[in-house]
């Protein structure tokens, strides 16, 4: 196993725990807070590090045909839309829009986890 796979899978997988701890604990709240911005941001730093690392493992990085690349690349785009329009919410402090912000959340993290899953059974395989 290359020292370059470890890494990828350790930075990925910190990106699972990092954006699950943010989603999952802004979801129980139901409110939208400071540190809850603060995993999506650490979540997405790791992601982009392991799929920046992955990519350079890959055969074919940039085939948008592989179905594996098509869901990383939209997780990784909802990702960042979600980060930032949780910055967004918790600067503008609005109640309202910090107590509702959740209802997004859990869409965004199934959404990465299909590439996450897939990408670990195609290892396994």
């Amino acid at each position: 196993m290359s020292l370059l796979l470890v890494f990828s899978s350790i930075t990925i997988t910190l990106a699972l725990i990092f954006y699950s701890l943010g989603i999952w604990a802004e979801r129980i709240s139901q409110y939208l807070k400071t540190w809850h911005l603060i995993m999506f941001w650490i979540g997405f730093g790791f992601d982009v590090t392991g799929t920046t690392a992955m990519h350079f493992l890959s055969k074919n990085p940039f085939n948008l045909f592989d179905l594996h690349t098509l869901t990383g690349q939209i997780a990784v785009w909802l990702m960042l839309a979600h980060a930032t329009w949780a910055t967004i919410v918790v600067r503008k402090g609005k109640e309202k829009l910090r107590q509702k912000f959740h209802r997004y959340s859990l869409f965004v993290w199934l959404i990465w986890l299909i590439p996450y899953l897939g990408g670990m059974f195609m290892a396994m395989a």
